[in-house]
């Protein structure tokens, strides 16, 4: 399993991914799930992917190939789409189109190699803008009414970052916020864990901002992770008792 936040701030974009694949309790790997393209000056965009591993590494390799030099690229390419909008369309045409193949060549229906991505950033001319994309190619746009993403398995962290999310908040305040919604998921979802990947996208920088890997045993994160613990604890005892009478 897998568990992936894409965040849209008015400041930036926060994207944040845990690295754990697993078949099984006694089969866990490590594999990174966020990656990123650049032209400095002129775009960025991060993809993060969950579901079946196979389909996400062949999405990414052929984004890749595309993504090269101009003189050995393939095409499309998301490093010559005018705009994050046609950018989301060819993630979505190539997951599709991968999924497609390996449910042809195996004999198998597409569930089979189902996965999603969200996928962010900015091409100069247009804003920031965050998209879900779906296993069938098709997807929807982060807006105020929905300004985060989960991919993977979403439902432990989503209650904090609903509760606590503010489009006005710094980085800072954000990557506690996701870290906290990684926590909850990880102490109940042996699935997922650490190392975390994160990265931070700031508004008209047409640059990958700071990325960072956080390790099992990092000092912050297991502060965070005990006084939140602790915080919790302390609320549920100041809240009143349930009366039985």
């Amino acid at each position: 399993m897998t568990y992936c936040v894409g965040l849209k701030l008015n400041r930036g974009l926060v994207f944040m991914s845990d690295t754990r694949t697993n078949a099984g309790v006694d089969n866990i790997s490590v594999f990174r799930k966020m990656f990123h393209w650049e032209a400095e000056g002129e775009r960025s965009i991060t993809l993060m992917t969950a579901g079946n591993l196979a389909t996400t590494q062949a999405v990414v390799s052929l984004l890749n190939e595309r993504a090269l030099p101009a003189e050995e690229r393939g095409s499309p390419s998301i490093m010559e789409a005018p705009s994050m909008f046609q950018v989301a369309r060819l993630v979505g045409e190539t997951l599709r189109e991968i999924i497609q193949e390996q449910s042809a060549e195996n004999g198998q229906s597409g569930e089979a190699f189902s996965a999603t991505i969200i996928v962010g950033g900015q091409v100069r001319g247009g804003d920031q803008r965050l998209f879900l994309v779906y296993p069938e190619g098709n997807f929807v746009e982060a807006s105020a009414d929905t300004p985060f993403f989960q991919i993977g398995e979403t439902k432990y962290g989503k209650p904090i970052l609903v509760r606590a999310y503010d489009p006005d908040m710094s980085f800072e305040d954000a990557v506690k916020l996701l870290m906290l919604s990684f926590d909850s998921t990880i102490k109940a979802n042996l699935s997922v864990g650490l190392p975390l990947d994160l990265h931070l996208y700031e508004a008209d920088g047409f640059r990958d901002g700071v990325k960072r890997r956080i390790e099992q045993g990092d000092p912050f994160y297991e502060t965070l992770s005990s006084g939140w613990s602790e915080a919790l604890k302390d609320a549920f005892q100041r809240m009143p008792p349930y009366s039985l009478t």
